[in-house]
């Protein structure tokens, strides 16, 4: 600006600017839709948890509950340690009673009818393994005995019996433990893969598919569900994976389930969700894990059983249903498993529920207010021809009697 001259200089626009900002916005989605692939997930589909421990000091505490241990030892290492428990004590004994022969000079004796020893027919140390298999295991062929030629022989002998028989008890619970384990019984029961969001009794809900392949069912089955969502509180605190209740009915007692046929599991978005405020866009952007925990009693075997999956964000279809899978046939109930995992497209707004809750709230206010405004119109209407009543009647007696305060009667009312 010089004195009272304005000028402007105009600047030709250039492209660099935008072209950098479009490069960030892709870049940022491509980090985006890469860190979208490589999420991890905190339950896989099959009910894996995927947490691995590491670096525990007191790994002594294992040693402490050596039977759930063994338990959750996988099977290669459990076949090992099983097998590895009574080599071990038969190759200890057999050294012992080879060391004890060797001692008292029974091996250089052996044939001589003047010599007593220990143990009879063991002259070498494979002879000694056998005898301590043949003790340990009872099996007794009888070429080889402990005699009463000794008091040490006798000792051990019924230090390995003993030996043997906690190992027996050790071993052989921890097999039929491991064997009749309900972690298998969880491999028939099913979960729908995907999640569906629609309406429900006029309410919008969240819903899966759960069901049990088996003919002896599961008692006293109940159903629960967590939320894995990452959260930073107002204080500035990152809280990663925190977990949250979503409630399938705990109140009503509808989480209680009678297993026979595929049941549709709903949770009602209403203000205590965490997905009161959740759009069908907005779902997609979210990072969130949804952990489905099914207990329930073995009939068979009386066991806990615990099966569990879990959904994130892309396995939730946003205004769909389920499709039914029972059908009656000849007189009974038919279930249709490959309609399990089908769905259908229902008309859902993709608004939140917190949104279609304030518009019902608005609409019924709006009635309110309209049906207030009509009592109003009609009121004065009645006035009017109540007034015209009373002009044709006229006056009764107790309003002669009355001056100051005229009473009318119409029908059974006094109007003053």
């Amino acid at each position: 600006r010089a004195g009272d001259s304005v000028y402007i200089i105009s600047v030709p626009p250039s492209d660099r600017p935008q072209s950098r900002r479009c490069k960030l916005i892709v870049d940022d989605q491509q980090f985006s839709s890469a860190n979208k692939q490589q999420r991890q997930r905190y339950v896989t589909k099959m009910g894996k948890c995927q947490v691995n421990l590491g670096r525990i000091q007191e790994k002594k505490r294992f040693l402490s509950d050596i039977f759930t241990t063994i338990v959750d030892l996988k099977y290669r290492w459990f076949l090992f340690v099983f097998m590895m428990c009574y080599i071990i004590t038969w190759v200890v004994f057999g050294i012992i009673y080879f060391f004890d022969a060797w001692i008292r000079d029974d091996i250089s004796h052996i044939g001589d009818p003047e010599w007593k020893p220990c143990i009879e027919n063991v002259d070498n140390f494979i002879s000694a393994l056998l005898f301590s298999v043949e003790s340990q295991r009872t099996i007794g062929y009888g070429s080889r005995i402990v005699t009463a030629n000794c008091t040490e022989g006798v000792i051990l002998l019924m230090a390995q019996s003993i030996v043997g028989s906690m190992i027996d008890a050790l071993m052989v619970g921890c097999m039929f433990v491991k064997i009749s384990r309900p972690k298998k019984r969880a491999q028939t029961l099913i979960f729908s893969k995907k999640c569906v969001v629609s309406h429900r009794d006029e309410k919008l809900c969240l819903m899966f598919r759960i069901g049990d392949l088996r003919d002896s069912h599961m008692v006293d089955a109940k159903i629960r569900a967590k939320l894995i969502k990452s959260r930073q509180t107002k204080e500035g605190e990152f809280i990663p994976l925190e977990q949250s209740e979503l409630n399938l009915g705990y109140d009503t007692g509808e989480d209680r389930l009678f297993l026979v046929e595929p049941q549709i599991i709903c949770h009602v978005i209403n203000d205590h969700s965490p997905f009161w405020e959740m759009t069908a866009d907005s779902l997609k952007r979210e990072q969130f894990e949804i952990i489905v925990i099914l207990e329930g009693i073995v009939e068979a075997t009386g066991m806990t059983c615990q099966a569990r999956t879990s959904y994130i964000e892309d396995e939730i279809l946003w205004g769909c249903r389920f499709e039914p899978c029972m059908t009656l046939e000849k007189g009974a109930f038919r279930v249709d498993y490959s309609r399990f995992e089908k769905t259908f497209e229902v008309q859902t707004p993709a608004t939140s529920a917190k949104e279609m809750h304030e518009l019902t709230e608005m609409e019924h206010q709006d009635q309110s207010t309209l049906s207030l405004y009509w009592d109003h119109l009609v009121h004065p209407c009645f006035s009017t021809e109540l007034n015209d009543v009373l002009q044709d009647e006229g006056p009764s007696e107790e309003n002669l009697a009355s001056k100051d305060q005229p009473v009318y009667r119409y029908g059974s009312h006094e109007i003053k």
